[in-house]
């Protein structure tokens, strides 16, 4: 391994999504972080929106048709590993590293069984009865506070939201146009802070992947957060993140080579962070074959050199350890390993969850009412 293909780890202490919420919402007599923009640490409400699947690299090299976003102050920050959407969005609402809140990949094991945790589905069937949200993530998002949650109508009554947004205030909007008169009006009434959703990037990158698609999309999310600093009243600040970034991968879909395949009794993450459960006793041989094979294109690293790393945080209880696989493929290059059982209905094109910079940096960034 090169220091070109060293991993982009999460800065869990210091720089990283989980430490938004916390930032914001924690008691005011404690020093703010010094990566929170300026705007924020005198503003009296706050928006934060969360833009699915926006990397800090692509806003980056794509500013000239963001311009709303590039003139907002601040930077990139880092996401969580895996950098995937259950992961990280749990980690920004419950301000915890995966390792604490549990929901630790796309597909996790639970029992010898795969959850998909987006879908809270095992084997295409409803599993809220089999795993319950809320003994699978345990920890009170927002630091317990009540806040109020403007994301797409359809999503509130999933078992995904129930474990990670649960005991919040769900103010579902239907079309995108009405997510800034929502928050427009929970300002108005004097939230003090209130938590938008949007995962328009993420669905056009996945699709179509980079492209004009993807381009035309970023322009209108431009002007979504236009139209929400035009919301603030004076003294409020808008605080824009993402919980990560793509890679385009197209076809470039490899099935583990039978050798490895052979020693798997099931996969489980995602195809940028596949892991291995390997059968009885074939750990150490498993990770030969794996590296044997992959080296060149991937990260293969065993649980407990994951673990050891911290790259799910310092504390990984043993019940969220028994969730991971016992040998991970992290590709640095652009492809993803394939799985026929979470391969869906259609190519994704874009994918994330490995530990690239162009997947592992989110922006950070903050507006005022001006």
């Amino acid at each position: 391994m090169n220091a070109a293909n060293d991993p982009v780890r999460p800065a869990y202490t210091g720089a990283n999504v989980r430490g938004i919420v916390p930032a914001l919402l924690g008691p005011r007599s404690a020093p703010w972080p010094g990566w929170i923009p300026a705007d924020v640490q005198v503003a009296g409400q706050v928006v934060l929106l969360v833009i699915d699947g926006l990397g800090w690299n692509q806003l980056r090299d794509r500013a000239a048709i963001a311009p709303t976003l590039a003139s907002m102050d601040g930077g990139p920050i880092t996401t969580v590993a895996p950098s995937t959407t259950a992961t990280a969005l749990a980690s920004i609402a419950t301000g915890l590293t995966p390792g604490e809140h549990g929901l630790v990949g796309y597909r996790v094991d639970i029992g010898g069984e795969v959850l998909n945790v987006l879908r809270w589905q095992i084997a295409g069937s409803d599993a809220r009865r089999r795993v319950d949200p809320r003994a699978m993530q345990p920890f009170a998002p927002f630091l317990g506070e009540r806040v109020p949650v403007v994301g797409r109508a359809q999503l509130e009554a999933s078992a995904f939201s129930e474990a990670h947004l649960r005991g919040t205030r769900p103010m579902g909007y239907r079309l995108v146009s009405s997510l800034p008169v929502v928050v427009g009006e929970l300002l108005a009434r004097g939230e003090r802070f209130v938590y938008a959703y949007y995962d328009g990037i993420d669905k056009i990158a996945h699709e179509r992947g980079f492209g004009p698609f993807y381009d035309a999309e970023l322009r209108a999310v431009d002007s979504l957060v236009a139209a929400l600093i035009e919301q603030l009243p004076p003294g409020a600040v808008l605080v824009v993140t993402a919980d990560h970034g793509q890679v385009q991968v197209g076809e470039r879909l490899v099935t583990p080579h039978p050798e490895v395949l052979a020693m798997v009794r099931a996969q489980s993450g995602e195809g940028r962070f596949r892991w291995l459960h390997a059968r009885h006793g074939a750990v150490a041989d498993l990770r030969a074959a794996a590296l044997q094979h992959y080296r060149d294109v991937a990260w293969v690293l065993t649980r407990d050199e994951l673990i050891g790393e911290q790259w799910f945080g310092a504390v990984v209880s043993p019940p969220v350890a028994s969730r991971y696989g016992d040998v991970a493929l992290v590709p640095f290059a652009p492809l993803a390993f394939h799985d026929p059982d979470d391969s869906g209905s259609s190519p994704l094109i874009c994918r994330h969850g490995s530990l690239t910079a162009d997947e592992m940096l989110v922006p950070l960034l903050a507006a005022g009412s001006g």
